[in-house]
């Protein structure tokens, strides 16, 4: 069973920055593609960021393209999410997902394809 812990959440200013880390265990960690979902209330869950199974490619919605970095340390098993110049409405539960889809390394990250999910982080940007 595959199991992936969220952390690094909390509260923040407007303009602020927080690092999300996902610690992943259960299977091979480095062949598979990552992401970052957050669900805001209310509000569908969407896609943030996702990370190819290498880390050689990166897809980010457009909301956050230039303020988040996703990456990815496969010796330590773990992919962060680096948010910077964050805004209120980057508020929102934060959950790390992985991919069933081995060595898959392109730009297209459907939910249906993540086959495994932390339990969330909260972030939360103060105005």
């Amino acid at each position: 069973q595959v199991q992936l812990v969220e952390s690094g959440g909390g509260l923040v200013q407007a303009g602020g920055s927080l690092r999300l880390s996902c610690a992943a265990s259960g299977r091979t960690f480095s062949i598979y593609p990552m992401a970052w979902f957050r669900q805001a209330p209310g509000k569908e869950r969407e896609l943030v960021a996702a990370i190819g199974w290498s880390g050689g490619s990166t897809y980010y919605t457009t909301s956050v393209k230039g303020r988040f970095t996703i990456s990815r340390d496969n010796a330590k098993n773990t992919v962060y999410l680096q948010m910077n110049s964050l805004k209120p409405e980057d508020t929102a539960e934060y959950y790390c997902a992985a991919d069933r889809r081995q060595y898959y390394s392109g730009t297209y990250y459907p939910l249906n394809t993540m086959n495994y999910w932390g339990k969330g982080t909260l972030v939360t940007v103060s105005s």
